[in-house]
């Protein structure tokens, strides 16, 4: 890890009208560290990745990422300076292959030239399983490659902090074990930071554990501390260390 954060949140907000979605948050991310946020439904973890990402406007904070702000930086920027996000729900190129889906990050979010883009594609596909599916139809895939092909995209656009938005949704146990093994493996030269209802998904892959409750942060830390804090408990009533097995 480097002395100076990879990510910096401070006090940022989002309101849409009278309603405040997220408030006043501070987060820290470093390279190499692999950070979950759970809260329960509301608590403002979605609105959180996408003022990160940039597809929805602060209201209030800043944020940097390697010391430059990107506060108002428009998506399209931060993607190209290193934040790529997959979506709960995947948003593939259903009439492309896998393989011309991650070649468009590649090119337009990582920024690669033709060769160089083939040999990042091909890593990419090694990366996530896809490699006997490189030649598929996106639209044809079923949900599990499907939520393969999404995360590949994030990465494909070779970012330095990646977001997951609930990706493990909808997967069975067996399928989750599988994300879970892949999320592990990019954690080299990276930030990852994953929203997710699944808490042994988080636990098997994510050194700090940050609780969100009505869009305010109530805990961060190591995640076996915040998970048997009792704040968690309280705000996920029947959530016990037996379900988080």
């Amino acid at each position: 890890m480097t002395d100076a954060p990879l990510f910096q949140a401070r006090g940022v907000s989002k309101r849409f009208g009278s309603f405040t979605a997220v408030s006043g948050v501070d987060l820290t991310l470093n390279l190499g560290e692999s950070v979950g946020v759970i809260g329960p439904n509301g608590a403002g973890k979605s609105t959180l990745l996408a003022m990160i990402v940039g597809s929805l406007p602060v209201s209030e904070g800043a944020m940097t990422l390697k010391e430059r702000d990107i506060t108002r930086m428009p998506l399209p920027d931060r993607v190209r300076c290193g934040i790529a996000r997959a979506a709960q729900i995947p948003q593939t190129f259903a009439r492309l292959t896998v393989r011309e889906n991650l070649r468009l990050p590649a090119v337009f979010g990582a920024g690669l030239r033709r060769k160089d883009a083939s040999v990042w594609v091909d890593e990419v596909l090694n990366l996530c399983g896809l490699d006997d599916q490189a030649e598929a139809v996106a639209g044809q895939l079923g949900l599990l490659s499907r939520k393969r092909l999404e995360l590949a995209k994030a990465l494909a656009a070779r970012p330095r902090l990646l977001l997951l938005d609930e990706i493990a949704a909808g997967l069975t146990q067996p399928e989750i074990e599988t994300m879970v093994t892949l999320v592990k493996s990019l954690r080299r030269d990276r930030a990852i930071l994953w929203v997710e209802h699944i808490p042994f998904a988080l636990r098997e892959t994510c050194d700090r554990l940050v609780v969100l409750d009505k869009g305010e942060k109530i805990l961060d830390g190591d995640f076996a501390t915040v998970w048997k804090d009792d704040r968690l408990q309280s705000i996920y009533m029947g959530v016990t260390d037996h379900a988080a097995a």
